[in-house]
C-alpha cells in the first residue's frame, strides 16, 4: 500500500476536484490509501454522501489555507496549520510516502526544500513533468519547468542524472537520450550557461548526453531527457499547453463553418478526439520535485478531479520503483 497526503485546498478547483480526484484514484486502484488534507468541516460535507471506504481515506484537519496570492517564504513559515505545511509534514514524518498539490507552486517549491528536505548531494530540486512527444512511448521529461529559474550548470548536469532515472525506472527507457535546451545544434551556440553546462553533459559517465535540442524538435522525439533552468522550462509547457488549446480550439470551429464541414467533421470526430487526447498533458499526472527525502507532486492550478486522480496514481508508480533510492545510489557513487 501507498499513503498519498493530498492537499484539499490548494488550486483553483478546491475542494470539490480534489475531493472527486481521490475518491476516483481509490476506485482506479486498491493499493492507494489517501490522507485528504484540510478544513474538515468542509471536507465531510463534501464526502458525505459518498460511499468511500474510510478506511483507505481519511481526513487530516488544517484550518489555514496558502493562498496563491501569498509570499511564498512568509506563508511557509507562519501558516504552520495549512494544508499545505501540515500535508509536507506528514511526509517528513513517513506517515505518507507522498504529497499532492494543485496549489502555489513558489510554496510547494519553499516547502518541498524547508519541510521535507533534499537527498543527500542534491543541490536543487528541479519540477520535473512528462510531455507528449512522437515518439513511441508518447513521452519526454522536461526538467526544469518551474523551480530553479537561475539555475547553474552543475545544476543542470545534476538535472540530467536524475532525469535519466526517473525516464529508465518510470517509463521503461533504456539508456534515455539526454539534450540541453538551445538556439541551434552548434556548441559555439547559445548563452553563458548553456556554453557553460555543455561540457559537464558530456563528460557525464552516467548520462547518454546527445548535444543540443531546439525547442521545434522537442514534440518530435529529440529526446528522452529535456534540460534547462527554469525560466526556458516554463515558457515550453506553457507555450506547449497553450498551442494544443489553439489547435483544438481551431479545429472545432472549421468542423461548423458550413454544412459539408459539419458532416465531414462528424465523421471525423471519434479519431480527431483519439488525436487530441495525445496532447492532454493532465492524463500524466502532476510535477514530481525531484531529489527530495520524500516525494512532492505539484498538478496544474486549475486541475480537475482526473489530474488530481492521475497525479496520485503516479506516486504509486514512483514509490513502486524506489526513484529516491536509485538517486542516491547515483550521487553516493559519484556518477
Amino acid at each position: 500500500m501507498v499513503t498519498v497526503a493530498v492537499d484539499a485546498m490548494g488550486g483553483d478547483n478546491a475542494p470539490d476536484e480534489i475531493v472527486k480526484g481521490c475518491l476516483k484514484a481509490l476506485g482506479e486502484s486498491p493499493e492507494v490509501n489517501i490522507l485528504l488534507v484540510g478544513k474538515e468541516e468542509i471536507l465531510q460535507e463534501k464526502l458525505s454522501g459518498t460511499d468511500y471506504d474510510g478506511k483507505r481515506m481519511k481526513i487530516v484537519n488544517a484550518s489555514e489555507v496558502i493562498e496563491t496570492g501569498d509570499s511564498p517564504v512568509a506563508s511557509v513559515q507562519k501558516k504552520k496549520d495549512s494544508s499545505l505545511v501540515v500535508g509536507m509534514k506528514l511526509v517528513r514524518n513517513n506517515e505518507a510516502d507522498a504529497f499532492v498539490s494543485a496549489g502555489s507552486s513558489g510554496a510547494v517549491l519553499v516547502g518541498g526544500q524547508v519541510i521535507v528536505g533534499r537527498l543527500k548531494g542534491v543541490e536543487r530540486a528541479p519540477f520535473a513533468t512528462l510531455i507528449p512527444t512522437d515518439s513511441k512511448t508518447g513521452v519526454c521529461l522536461l526538467l526544469d519547468c518551474g523551480a530553479n529559474v537561475d539555475a547553474r550548470a552543475d545544476h543542470l548536469r545534476q538535472f540530467a542524472q536524475m532525469g535519466s532515472i526517473y525516464m529508465e525506472h518510470v517509463v521503461g527507457i533504456s539508456n534515455p537520450r539526454v539534450a540541453i535546451v538551445n538556439i541551434g545544434l552548434e556548441e559555439e551556440k547559445g548563452n553563458a550557461l548553456v556554453k557553460e553546462a555543455i561540457p559537464l553533459l558530456k563528460d557525464a559517465k552516467n548520462i547518454n548526453f546527445t548535444g543540443s535540442i531546439e525547442s521545434r524538435e522537442i514534440p518530435h522525439n529529440g529526446a528522452d531527457v529535456v534540460v534547462c533552468e527554469a525560466f526556458t522550462g516554463n515558457v515550453i509547457i506553457k507555450l506547449y499547453e497553450g498551442v494544443s488549446s489553439f489547435m483544438l480550439h481551431t479545429i472545432k470551429k472549421s468542423m461548423f463553418t458550413d454544412l459539408r464541414s459539419k458532416i465531414g467533421g462528424f465523421l471525423l470526430k471519434p479519431a480527431l478526439k483519439k488525436s487530441m487526447q495525445e496532447f492532454d498533458a493532465s492524463k500524466y499526472g502532476g510535477a514530481p520535485l525531484l531529489g527530495l527525502k520524500g516525494l512532492v507532486v505539484k498538478t496544474h492550478g486549475n486541475s480537475k478531479s482526473s489530474e488530481i486522480c492521475n497525479a496520485i496514481l503516479q506516486c504509486m508508480t514512483f514509490k513502486e520503483n524506489k526513484i529516491n533510492e536509485y538517486i542516491s545510489g547515483a550521487l553516493e557513487n559519484g556518477t
